[in-house]
């Protein structure tokens, strides 16, 4: 099959209408990072329109003045589709998404260290009949480790300029830059095997290789190395355990200054307010409702943050590639594959973006089992109240003390999720295994560049959320809390339409030690987990009634501990372990799954082992700590 001549070249000078291009290419060949260097802050994440697969968006800023649309599509490795996201690759790259246009070309971006396999990919992309730049990514690697390609032979092979860039280094990003801003090349028929004839693309691909001088790098002799202990079966598993210890340790150590300190600026903010503020009924609802519960949220955020660097850095270095590996050993065990490994591993940040991310996955029924169980990992939402209750119940020294509470409640919830996945793969959703199929990576340093831009999405989507659905529970909260009236003056809570709420669900939960306040904490968290932070804390702030008072750093802490006993405190965390409480990710549940079956399932069936698990953990820990 021949390439398509595109008819026209796509003039980018000044005075026409802006250029999309999209960037493609396989998985870790660094499309990410490119992407990253040509937007730099002027990118967003959306989803594609009608389903839920993940894109980056950026504005490319060039020197003749223009601008670029760049579309970071999902990676793949070729364009027959297999799983949801190679399917919303190739269509977004024939125009066939609704409000998504046809990109006007295409940067293929590929391993030059793997340039074998890779190739295949370029004879889908060069049949579209679009201008094409084929970058040939981490050069440096291919030069370090004596390998070696000719890019003008390559690009006569391919009928399409071809370059070799570093792009974490930001080697070749001019050259693409002039590609940009210039006139697209159309691109010179060559002939392309049929598509759908493996056999045949793979000859083609060696045939391109060996015409363009083409020699493989030798492996890293570092990687041989560190992958003879990271994938070793009993030293690879020790050694992932101990990475995960030290990010819960530093997670407590590390982010204790920066929370510190942004507990004393959003403290401090709030007196300053208040003092210049007359009293009237809208001065409580900022300094109770807005400062007193979404303030308290946010002094989170450092601890979060920290958990993202972490992760960033262990994807970003190679390492994750080598834990979803050894994690395919533990799936298999619960009928699934190792492919589920790195939805789950996304879950950790937030369940919302894993669910989207079972899409890489080709087996429907492992698709779902891993869905419903996404929401039982440890989600950043969870880390507030985890840290919340844990500081308050269980001292600071031994220094370990609090890590080991919380890497216990990741392997409860973990737990829940293996055991879970188990129960539905021997059952409604049993299905042969699949193959588990994966591209090592070479160990490499991270760049603060990648770090950081990952950094400010999440710091960006954490404030979009206190800012957005927090701030309106806390608003919503503080007005049950103050209604009805009586005599034109509040109530006393406990008389208040939300005390009364806390007070009808009282006696379902006192059996886990939960009072009525921790009610009305628990109804306002099914919008989102980490409400239930900021309602304790306007609950406790109106209660307590001096500004003074609710300033007090620890006085949130003081007040569960006169509230809550440690047999409660242990319930509460189990209970929140299990619980769905979380109505974005149902709703993506729902638009993943087709129906309102699974997540109606889903939440019924977290609610009570929640309730169960708060129970039974609520009866042991009075054996520990009696009332």
């Amino acid at each position: 099959m021949s390439a398509h001549c595109s008819g026209s070249q796509a003039d980018v000078s000044p005075g026409t209408e802006r250029k999309t291009v999209a960037i493609v290419g396989p998985p870790n060949a660094g499309k990410s990072t490119l992407f990253n260097l040509l937007t730099g802050m002027r990118q967003k994440v959306a989803n594609f329109p009608g389903v839920t697969v993940e894109h980056h968006t950026g504005l490319a800023r060039l020197s003749n003045g223009r601008e670029i649309d760049v579309i970071d599509l999902p990676g793949v490795y070729s364009l027959e589709p297999r799983s949801e996201d190679e399917r919303v690759t190739r269509d977004a790259l024939f125009g066939q998404i609704e409000g998504i246009p046809k990109p006007d070309a295409v940067l293929l971006i590929l391993d030059s260290t793997n340039l074998g396999r890779h190739l295949m990919l370029a004879a889908s992309v060069l049949s579209l009949g679009v201008p094409v730049l084929v970058a040939l990514n981490m050069a440096d690697d291919l030069r370090s480790r004596g390998g070696a390609v000719d890019v003008q032979q390559l690009s006569a092979q391919l009928g399409a300029p071809a370059i070799l860039i570093a792009a974490s280094k930001g080697e070749g990003i001019e050259e693409i830059r002039r590609f940009l801003a210039g006139q697209f090349p159309t691109p010179t028929p060559v002939q392309l095997p049929v598509l759908q004839d493996v056999p045949r693309c793979r000859e083609w691909s060696a045939r391109i290789g060996s015409k363009s001088g083409y020699q493989a790098p030798a492996p890293p002799v570092w990687t041989r190395r560190l992958d003879s202990v990271f994938l070793h079966p009993i030293g690879g598993p020790l050694v992932f355990l101990a990475v995960v210890i030290a990010v819960f340790q530093a997670m407590f150590t590390g982010a204790k200054p920066l929370m510190d300190a942004t507990d004393a600026m959003v403290n401090g903010s709030g007196a300053w307010i208040a003092s210049h503020l007359p009293e009237s009924w809208w001065r409580d609802l900022i300094i109770e409702g807005i400062w007193g519960g979404v303030g308290k949220v946010i002094i989170f955020l450092p601890q979060i943050l920290l958990l993202f660097a972490f992760i960033g850095v262990l994807e970003d270095s190679g390492y994750l590639a080598r834990a979803a590996l050894i994690a395919d050993r533990t799936m298999a065990r619960a009928g699934l594959q190792g492919k589920s490994f790195i939805p789950l591993l996304s879950a950790y940040a937030c369940a919302v973006p894993a669910i989207m991310a079972t899409r890489t996955i080709e087996n429907k029924r492992d698709r779902i089992a891993t869905i419903l169980i996404a929401p039982f990992m440890t989600c950043s939402a969870r880390l507030p109240v985890y840290t919340l209750i844990i500081a308050a119940f269980i001292p600071a020294q031994p220094f370990y003390a609090q890590t080991l509470a919380l890497l216990g409640l990741y392997i409860i919830g973990f737990a829940a999720a293996v055991i879970t996945a188990r129960l539905l793969k021997s059952s409604i959703l049993k299905s042969d295994h699949t193959p588990f199929l994966l591209e090592m990576p070479p160990y490499r340093w991270p760049t603060m560049r990648s770090i950081g831009l990952r950094l400010y999405d999440r710091a960006q989507a954490f404030l979009y959320r206190a800012g957005t659905v927090i701030l309106a529970v806390a608003i919503v909260l503080w007005v049950l809390l103050h209604v009805p009236l009586k005599d034109g003056k509040a109530p006393p809570i406990e008389q208040s339409v939300a005390g009364t709420l806390g007070r009808a669900a009282e006696p379902a939960i006192q059996p886990l030690g939960f009072n009525w306040k921790i009610g009305i904490g628990l109804i306002s968290s099914i919008a989102a987990r980490e409400v239930i932070v900021g309602a304790l804390a306007t609950i406790y702030g109106i209660e307590g009634g001096s500004v003074d008072e609710t300033a007090e750093s620890k006085s949130l802490q003081t007040a569960l501990q006169k509230d809550l006993s440690p047999a409660g405190a242990v319930a509460l965390l189990i209970f929140f372990a299990f619980a769905m409480q979380c109505m974005s990710t149902l709703a993506v549940v729902r638009r993943e799954t087709g129906s309102w079956r699974w997540p109606v399932v889903q939440f019924a069936y977290m609610s009570v082992l929640a309730y169960v698990g708060g129970l039974v953990a609520y009866r042991i820990a009075l054996v520990v700590w009696p009332a």
